[in-house]
């Protein structure tokens, strides 16, 4: 399984509501990453550009993005940005595999 991290920021209704009926989404989270196989290994809520961080397993990329669907299309959220994380085995095994890339740079030769 891969791991992802979701960085997010909540709309002004949705910051008045918790307000109003204070709520600790890290139960909605659970469910909803669990509903597609994967596991929350942590919510957190942070001061700057973004109001929260999850850090989510999920058994793919395409039911990570169902997941990032479902999220943005609730209207509680108005913005959300999923990284994948690749672990050091993986980047090492990415750069090896970068050797065998037939790149060059612009105007270095060529066809």
């Amino acid at each position: 399984m891969s791991l992802y991290l979701t960085r997010f920021s909540y709309t002004s209704e949705t910051w008045n509501a918790l307000i109003k009926h204070p709520e600790d989404r890290r139960e909605m989270a659970r469910t909803v990453i669990e509903s597609v196989g994967g596991k929350l290994h942590g919510f957190w809520y942070a001061f700057g550009q973004y109001d929260g961080y999850t850090l989510w397993e999920a058994p793919d990329n395409v039911r990570m993005a169902s997941v990032a669907l479902a999220l943005s299309s609730r209207g509680a959220i108005k913005s959300q940005e999923t990284l994948v994380l690749l672990t050091v085995e993986d980047t090492l095994d990415a750069l090896r595999g970068a050797a065998q890339v037939p790149y060059r740079r612009p105007g270095q030769g060529g066809g």
